[in-house]
C-alpha cells in the first residue's frame, strides 16, 4: 500500500514531507517484529516497523531463517546510517552541515551521489525538480508556524527573497567538496532520499543473494517475483480517501513512488500544501496524486515530486518509455496514465 506520509523531516513544530528517521532500527529482528510465515519449503519473512517517518516493511522469501534475519538487520542498520547523511532534522548530519556552512569539504559519497542525481533530474525537468527548494519551503513553514490560520500566506516580498535563493545551478560538486553559490542557499533531498534509501536496501539484498524480495521504505521496490513465480501486488490509494484504490499493480522488478500534496499542509485549513511549484513560488494544485513506475526508486521518487509540482499542461514527452506515470487531478476522480 502506498500512502503519502504526513510525518516529515523538519524541526518541531514544523513537519516535513520526507522524515528521515527510523524507530527501533538496531533492536534485533525479534524485537522489531519479524514474522515468519511458512509456505512449503520456503518461508516468507516480513519485518514491519517505522522507517523514514513512514510505515515500512521488508519481505524476504528464503529457505534460510538465520540468513533472512541477518539480512533484515543489516538493511535497518543501513537505513539508520543514511539518515545521518540526509536528515534535515539532525544538526550534525552531512546535509545539515552543508546548509549551515555553505561548503562541505568532507561530503560523504552517498550525499555526493544523490545530490548529483538530483541535479541531473533538475536539468532534465528544467528545474521543476530543484534540490535547492529548501529556502522557499522554509519561508512557508516559518510563516505558518507563527500564523497557522493565516489565509493570505507569506508576503510577496518574503516569497521573492526565498525564490531568489532557489537555483539548482548554484550547486557545485568537486571531488569530495560541495559548495553552494550564495549565502542563504540550502538543499533538501527529501524529494529523492526515500527512494535512494530504498535502492540502497535493494542493493544490499541483491548483494546477499536474495532474489524474491519486496522492499517498502516509503517507496516500493521489487527484486524478482515471489518464490512461486507470481508477481507482487501493490495498491495505490486515493490520498483523500484511504478506502479507495486508484490502481492495483503487479510487478516482479522495478520501483514505485507516489507523491501527493495532500500528504501535508503548512496551515491548519489545508490550503497551503507542501509540494511547491518553484516557478510560481506557491503550492502546486494540478494533481492530488502522482505515481511513477521506474527501474530506480530514487528516480521514481524525484520524478513523482517534479510532476506533482508542475502545472497540468507541462510536457513530459521526454520521460523514458520504460517509465510509467499515473496521475489523479482531484480527490475522488479517476486516475489516468500519462
Amino acid at each position: 500500500m502506498i500512502d503519502e506520509r504526513s510525518s516529515m523531516d523538519q524541526r518541531a513544530p514544523v513537519t516535513r514531507r520526507r522524515l528521515l528517521t527510523i524507530a527501533a532500527a538496531a533492536a534485533g529482528c525479534a524485537a522489531i517484529g519479524l514474522r515468519p510465515a511458512r509456505a512449503g519449503a520456503v518461508a516468507s519473512y516480513t519485518w514491519h516497523g517505522v522507517a523514514l517517518g513512514a510505515n515500512a516493511s521488508l519481505t524476504l522469501q528464503h529457505p534460510d531463517e538465520s540468513a533472512a534475519k541477518a539480512a533484515i538487520a543489516s538493511c535497518l542498520d543501513e537505513v539508520a546510517r543514511l539518515e545521518n547523511v540526509f536528515s534535515l532534522h539532525r544538526a550534525d548530519s552531512a546535509l545539515s552541515r552543508l546548509n549551515a556552512q555553505g561548503t562541505l569539504t568532507d561530503a560523504p559519497n552517498d550525499l555526493r551521489r544523490l545530490l548529483a542525481d538530483a541535479l541531473r533530474l533538475a536539468s532534465q525537468t528544467a528545474g521543476r525538480f530543484d534540490p535547492t527548494i529548501q529556502p522557499l519551503w522554509q519561508c512557508y513553514a516559518e510563516h505558518f508556524a507563527r500564523n497557522p490560520q493565516d489565509a493570505a500566506g507569506p508576503a510577496l516580498a518574503q516569497l521573492d527573497a526565498a525564490r531568489a535563493l532557489v537555483d539548482w545551478r548554484g550547486v557545485e560538486i568537486t571531488g569530495s567538496t560541495i559548495r553552494l553559490a550564495r549565502q542563504g542557499m540550502a538543499v533538501s533531498l527529501n524529494g529523492m532520499a526515500q527512494g535512494y534509501i530504498t535502492d540502497r536496501v535493494g542493493d544490499l539484498l541483491r548483494g546477499a543473494g536474495f532474489t524474491h524480495v519486496l522492499v517498502n521504505m516509503g517507496e516500493q521496490l521489487a527484486i524478482g517475483p515471489k518464490w512461486n513465480g507470481e508477481s507482487w501486488s501493490i495498491a495505490i490509494t486515493d490520498p483523500g480517501d484511504s478506502t479507495r484504490t486508484l490502481a492495483s499493480l503487479t510487478t516482479s522488478e522495478g520501483a514505485l513512488a507516489t507523491s501527493s500534496p495532500r500528504g501535508f499542509a503548512f496551515d491548519t485549513q489545508g490550503r497551503y500544501t507542501h509540494i511547491l511549484d518553484v516557478r510560481a513560488g506557491k503550492p502546486s494544485e494540478a494533481f492530488t496524486s502522482v505515481s511513477v513506475l521506474a527501474e530506480s526508486a530514487a528516480y521514481a521518487d524525484g520524478l513523482s515530486t517534479a510532476i506533482a509540482a508542475s502545472p497540468a499542461d507541462t510536457d513530459w514527452s521526454h520521460i523514458p518509455g520504460s517509465t510509467r506515470v499515473l496521475v489523479q487531478t482531484a480527490s475522488g476522480s479517476p486516475a489516468r496514465w500519462l
